[in-house]
């Protein structure tokens, strides 16, 4: 008996053809037969034949109903191969894991102020862009859209000496899908990568088949002596702001590590420019890459998920002119992976000097937290040592008698305060990290919180 209710938000001829869809479905209507004739339906369920034929119209495009020149609907086979989906009993729901204690204060490295976000330029650009530019919606440019590589170009060279051509600049959505298209290009190479250093670029150069081997960092760097006993070809840097330690690589190492690219044939250095917008006491020393020139052993990467957001996935690439042509064969048949609406919303977004502006905000409010999140510090913890304050949005904290380091991050963890021990960092030989340290991430926490967490840190290390 097919019931319908008219004061459901389902229509009636949904209603109607849900029922005798189940009713095919599980056998109660035999393949080859009739289903009344619509006139006859509809003065049964009291709804009009208009109402019928639409839900006979829904059974004959699934498959469930043959119509037949007048003769009217008959059931289909359905060869066992459809479930029936109505009438069932809801499933139990599945039990959910305890909720994971969320951290009050979040002093990790990956995040941002959402709040210094520069929301209401960025969308009125991109609801311009919406309603001007349609052609935004169509396939763009492999290495990403000439216009924004324009913007890109002329803005590593004013602030970070970086020589190159837009035709030398890739686009991509993020550092780590840049360094898998250059682990392609060196898949005959091995790598030497910083320790400690960012993990997730030995994690995604070996998942691409690319050896790595690890050099312990000094205090001014990787040393170039320990790159050549290596052996390797390709050389992972983070120079103008060591991740994690904060360390700036100075002229006299640089130099040296240029010498050893350029010492052999087929010998690279992938500079990522990390943090390096965010330098508090003087500028930045040039890139590697500027010090090479447009066609020495060096490809520039860059990101900007800290001076504008990490979900907007926007990084680029500068490649020397040797490495050009084979990237531009090798992935010719490729779409870029950043939509044209960003690209193009950070084209205009740069070239109307909004970023610019932009960044000068951004560093004037860091640089505010932070010299306030050190001074908390400095007077709740006596003895607390603090290491890379003036670059970059996050510095070692070292304090003397704490416990270790993985005491120290439990004890804050009860406190509210989520941070990573440096060990955490080293990819081998932990046993050479600095001991009682942890990295202190500042960029998403509050002004306002800064006492607040010194306090918790103190009650957590101190108690």
């Amino acid at each position: 008996m097919i019931e319908l209710d008219a004061d459901q938000k389902t229509p009636l001829y949904e209603q109607l053809y849900a029922a005798l869809a189940d009713e095919i479905r599980t056998g109660q209507r035999a393949p080859g037969t009739p289903l009344p004739g619509r006139r006859t339906m509809a003065a049964q369920q009291g709804v009009s034949v208009n109402t019928v034929d639409a839900a006979y119209q829904m059974l004959a495009a699934e498959g469930l109903a043959e119509p037949r020149p007048r003769s009217g609907f008959y059931v289909q086979k359905t060869y066992g191969m459809l479930h029936s989906r109505a009438r069932r009993a809801p499933a139990a729901p599945a039990p959910q894991p305890p909720a994971a204690t969320q951290p009050v204060y979040d002093l990790s490295t990956g995040s941002v102020d959402t709040a210094l976000f520069p929301a209401r330029s960025w969308g009125r650009i991109q609801k311009e862009l919406l309603y001007q530019r349609p052609e935004l919606l169509q396939r763009g440019e492999m290495q990403g859209d000439a216009p924004l590589r324009t913007q890109i170009a002329e803005y590593l060279s004013v602030y970070r000496g970086v020589e190159c051509t837009p035709e030398q600049i890739v686009v991509g959505a993020g550092i780590e899908y840049l360094l898998g298209c250059l682990a392609h290009l060196f898949s005959d190479g091995m790598a030497a990568i910083e320790n400690p250093g960012y993990f997730r670029t030995r994690t995604v150069l070996q998942n691409s088949g690319i050896p790595c081997t690890l050099v312990d960092i000094d205090r001014e760097g990787l040393p170039a002596d320990a790159l050549e006993k290596s052996g390797a070809n390709l050389c992972y840097l983070t120079p103008s702001h060591h991740f994690p330690t904060g360390v700036t690589m100075p002229a006299t190492r640089r130099a040296q590590l240029l010498a050893w690219a350029a010492a052999q044939p087929g010998r690279y250095i992938l500079e990522d420019d990390y943090d390096s917008e965010f330098r508090f006491d003087t500028r930045p020393l040039p890139s590697l890459q500027g010090m090479a020139g447009p066609d020495g052993p060096v490809v520039y990467l860059t990101t900007f998920s800290k001076s504008l957001a990490p979900g907007i996935r926007i990084a680029c690439m500068v490649l020397p002119q040797s490495l050009l042509a084979r990237y531009r064969r090798d992935f010719a048949t490729y779409a870029n992976t950043v939509s044209r609406f960003e690209q193009q919303t950070l084209c205009e977004f740069m070239a109307g000097g909004y970023f610019t502006r932009h960044l000068a905000r951004m560093r004037l409010a860091y640089k505010r937290r932070m010299e306030a999140f050190a001074a908390a510090l400095r007077a709740a913890l006596p003895g607390v040592e603090l290491d890379g304050v003036h670059s970059g949005l996050h510095f070692l904290l070292t304090l003397p008698g704490a416990g270790g380091e993985r005491a120290m991050v439990a004890a804050a963890a009860q406190q509210g305060v989520r941070l990573r021990g440096l060990s955490e960092y080293y990819l081998a030989r932990p046993e050479l990290c600095r001991a009682d340290t942890v990295v202190a991430g500042y960029s998403a926490l509050k002004e306002d919180d800064v006492e607040k967490v010194a306090q918790a840190l103190a009650r957590a290390w101190l108690s």
